[in-house]
């Protein structure tokens, strides 16, 4: 019989029952009697971890997901090994993920988002490669709060936001008033000030500046 591999898989052959060859890329000739031939997709696939429901180190729980992209390096061992090599890495990814957020809080699940797919990429590569598979990447594709957290985190930003206004507020005040009582010690420790803002007043234009003859001091009123 005529058997043509094509680029992105491989073909096991079965004589009697027995393993006797991996057939590679091209065009071969083989006796059909007593032979079974299997036939084995080499090409990168991607393997889609569904929303996993895990509890945090603090006790929290989050909803996370995963995409991994895998590949089988070892044709034989992946038809072999187990019954399926594919769910066999899927219940691995399982595993690795819950013991990843187990030992991390939400704040640190969070701000090390990026480096959870090294991490469970190398905790299943040995097992992965067992069944003859290559896991080539692994990305978190959602980490899902619940949203009463949400909620929370949102009041306690909003509560952030609103004490940083208050103390820029109250540390204004501060300023203003420090500026006023330093004005009114240097113009009782030296009345010629007032005189000068007076006269700098009347040249500015925007103020009119009445005159008494008793006892007191020059009174600056706003032209109108």
């Amino acid at each position: 019989m005529r058997i043509v591999v094509e680029q992105w898989e491989r073909v096991l052959g079965y004589r009697d029952g027995r393993f006797v060859e991996v057939l590679e890329p091209g065009r071969h000739r083989r006796a059909r009697r007593r032979h079974r031939f299997v036939r084995v997709a080499v090409r990168p696939r991607l393997l889609t971890v569904a929303s996993q429901e895990v509890l945090t180190a603090d006790g929290l729980t989050v909803k996370v997901s995963l995409l991994a992209t895998c590949r089988t390096a070892d044709p034989r061992q992946w038809h072999e090994a187990v019954e399926d090599a594919d769910g066999f890495v899927y219940a691995a990814l399982q595993v690795a993920l819950r013991e990843a957020v187990a030992g991390r809080t939400l704040d640190e699940l969070l701000t090390a988002r990026e480096a959870l797919p090294g991490v469970l990429r190398e905790a299943v590569a040995q097992r992965a490669e067992a069944v003859g598979v290559t896991v080539e990447d692994v990305a978190v594709r959602d980490v899902m709060v619940p949203a009463e957290l949400r909620r929370a985190a949102a009041g306690v930003a909003t509560a952030r936001a609103e004490g940083l206004a208050a103390l820029e507020r109250a540390r204004s005040e501060v300023a203003a008033t420090r500026a006023l009582a330093n004005a009114a010690r240097m113009v009782a420790e030296q009345p010629g000030l007032l005189q000068l803002r007076t006269l700098q007043a009347v040249e500015a234009g925007g103020a009119t500046v009445v005159l008494t003859t008793g006892p007191g001091t020059d009174v600056v009123h706003p032209a109108g």
